[in-house]
């Protein structure tokens, strides 16, 4: 597993790789936004932890090319920032961050995070899953881990969706009409020691409504189940 530090205060960079390499992990550093976007194509890292504030180009800017960006292997983020508002976590994880941890953080608690997302990948590669899910417009290949919205009497198209995007697609597409609390979602997806703040599930929920929805504002598909969490309806294939 290969994890990219990005943060321009050396002795923070430092004492992260330290532990993180002391835990088995292989790390690259670089110091500022610029440096970063290299990296993530030329090394293709599983996670990146990725502080706000850099030089050159700000960590919410590189949050946010490397999700919108082609590449052969989409990252976890684990965001980093010294400032600990409600906003900066929501804007954080709206640019598609997978984690978020506020300076000054315990070195151990970093590394029970980083386990926390690469034991996600692990599990989900593990898991004995059909290889196809698929319902009246949509259908997911487990195997190939690719996704497609059907239309009457037009071809199908792929949906641009990040790992953890088809994760969800996927999980709801496995129970059609079930409904899903915040926290069974984040057991599934994230595992029983994810940290975060439950509503990482809304956000993750809006970005996928704007890939899958026609209209995001009034959903069709993802429904919201108020007071409860969230429930996927859609006719079953013919």
């Amino acid at each position: 597993m290969l994890i990219l530090i990005v943060e321009d205060e050396a002795e923070i960079a430092r004492l992260i790789r330290l532990y993180l390499e002391k835990e088995g992990f292989n790390c690259e550093v670089c110091e500022d936004g610029e440096t970063a976007l290299r990296y993530q194509q030329t090394l293709q890292p599983d996670l990146i932890i990725l502080d706000v504030m850099l030089p050159k180009l700000d960590g919410l800017e590189v949050c946010t090319r490397i999700r919108q960006g082609p590449g052969a292997k989409d990252p976890y983020i684990l965001m980093l920032t010294a400032r600990g508002e409600e906003i900066d976590r929501i804007i954080g994880l709206s640019t598609g961050a997978d984690d978020y941890l506020v300076k000054p953080f315990s070195p151990r608690e970093l590394v029970a995070r980083v386990r926390a997302l690469l034991r996600r990948s692990l599990r989900h590669s593990q898991e004995p899953a059909p290889q196809v899910y698929q319902t009246a417009h949509f259908s997911v290949d487990l195997d190939q881990r690719i996704a497609h919205r059907h239309h009457q009497n037009a071809p199908a198209d792929l949906l641009d969706l990040t790992p953890l995007e088809f994760d969800l697609l996927a999980t709801f597409m496995s129970y059609p009409g079930r409904v899903w609390s915040r926290h069974h979602l984040i057991e599934k997806l994230w595992g029983e020691d994810f940290f975060g703040d439950e509503r990482v599930v809304d956000t993750h929920i809006a970005r996928l409504r704007k890939k899958v929805e026609p209209d995001s504002s009034q959903p069709t598909y993802v429904k919201t189940v108020t007071g409860v969490g969230y429930r996927f309806e859609d006719d079953p294939a013919s």
